[in-house]
């Protein structure tokens, strides 16, 4: 990397179960940065016992200011964002280090691949998922979203080799309470950007979630996981317009 320094950026909340792992695969980097919202099950002990420099910060704000938080905590020409449930392999450390140590790009994005409860999905809408997660210092910043967060930044990007494996859904409890904490968020997202909310819309836009992701996103292929996404992301489409009409009625209490 000669002079070349990378840094990674992390956010957590009771996130012990991948961490250890997903940290050991950046292990390779200058330094690593752990913005940690109050976790109670081991989450900073095992991050600082893996190299990791971790900050409190309990006042959460959304996911993408708490995000750019990780990213301003750094002090390194890059920066890797990612998440305690996503593991950098090998090819994708190797090319992570060619690509800084010889840019042709501001901004890169990886080849992320996720599972669903133990299975790998390749449809669904979750696959190809090419995301900008590399960036130089300076270049971009995460998005103000309380939710779905985005890097933003003005140049194009260009894709590293080798894949991030995303753990995202352990078992079906995780899958409740993602449900439960993704319609949240972003019931309140959209009812502060004006959004209307009905139980007409929640049951329309629920089912067109299930036939975006089950028909049009092909879920059918992904078998007995693409049928429970489609069913999870309609879930959550059909309460976060259900809590949007609560948040008008209650005045955004």
């Amino acid at each position: 990397m000669q002079n070349t320094t990378l840094g990674v950026a992390l956010i957590t909340r009771n996130a012990a179960v991948r961490l250890a792992e997903c940290l050991q695969a950046v292990a390779f980097a200058d330094q690593i940065v752990v913005i940690d919202g109050g976790s109670t099950d081991g989450t900073a002990e095992i991050a600082r016992a893996n190299g990791a420099r971790v900050i409190e910060q309990t006042d959460w704000p959304g996911f993408g200011p708490q995000k750019n938080r990780a990213v301003e905590a750094l002090t390194t020409d890059w920066i890797l964002s990612i998440d305690a449930d996503e593991i950098v392999t090998p090819e994708l450390a190797a090319s992570i280090r060619a690509a800084i140590a010889a840019p042709a790009a501001n901004v890169y994005a990886v080849d992320r691949l996720s599972s669903f409860c133990g299975q790998w999905v390749h449809h669904s809408g979750w696959y190809p998922d090419w995301i900008p997660r590399l960036f130089k210092r300076g270049t971009a910043r995460f998005s103000d979203d309380l939710v779905h967060e985005r890097l933003v930044f003005d140049t194009p990007a260009q894709r590293l080799t080798g894949k991030l494996m995303h753990y995202s859904y352990e078992d079906y409890e995780g899958v409740l309470r993602k449900l439960d904490a993704y319609s949240t968020a972003g019931a309140r997202q959209r009812y502060e950007a004006g959004k209307k909310g009905s139980i007409r819309l929640a049951i329309g836009r629920g089912l067109w979630a299930f036939l975006r992701t089950y028909v049009l996103r092909r879920g059918f292929l992904d078998g007995r996981a693409g049928l429970l996404i489609a069913v999870f992301n309609a879930e959550t489409v059909y309460y976060r317009f259900l809590k949007i009409s609560r948040l008008e009625k209650t005045g955004g209490r």
